[in-house]
């Protein structure tokens, strides 16, 4: 089961990762690409750390949370222009430059729907199992 578990979890990482990309690359509006996409980007950083821990971290989410407000509060001290990064694109991106405290509801958001899909996964992983048996 952990097997199937880490191959469902790499697929919807790549699937968000793929989503994540072209909205960043092609959507530019004033809800998508800030609220929904920021509500992704936890998702897939919990569907990243699942392909590699399964069933042993059980607060991912909450970590996950944690993880991205600390970015978030990084970004309040501009942390790009600290690093000296402002000039780099792909890291300016990744990293952010602008604090949001709507930002850090969306991530609450993205890790609790990540709870509930995950819950989900695991009910029915477990029924075919049981199905099988």
């Amino acid at each position: 089961m952990t097997k199937k578990l880490r191959i469902t979890y790499a697929l919807l990482f790549g699937v968000l990762l793929f989503t994540e990309i072209f909205i960043a690359l092609f959507v530019h509006d004033g809800f998508v690409r800030p609220y929904v996409g920021d509500v992704l980007v936890t998702i897939l950083l919990c569907c990243f750390a699942r392909i590699f821990t399964p069933n042993s971290v059980r607060a991912l989410p909450i970590y996950v949370f944690v993880f991205a407000t600390l970015v978030e509060v990084a970004q309040y001290f501009n942390i790009v222009k600290l690093l000296g990064f402002e000039n780099n694109k792909l890291l300016s991106t990744l990293i952010g430059t602008s604090f949001s405290r709507i930002d850090l509801i969306c991530y609450a958001v993205g890790c609790i729907a990540f709870y509930g899909i995950e819950k989900m996964i695991k009910t029915l992983a477990q029924r075919r199992q049981d199905n099988v048996l």
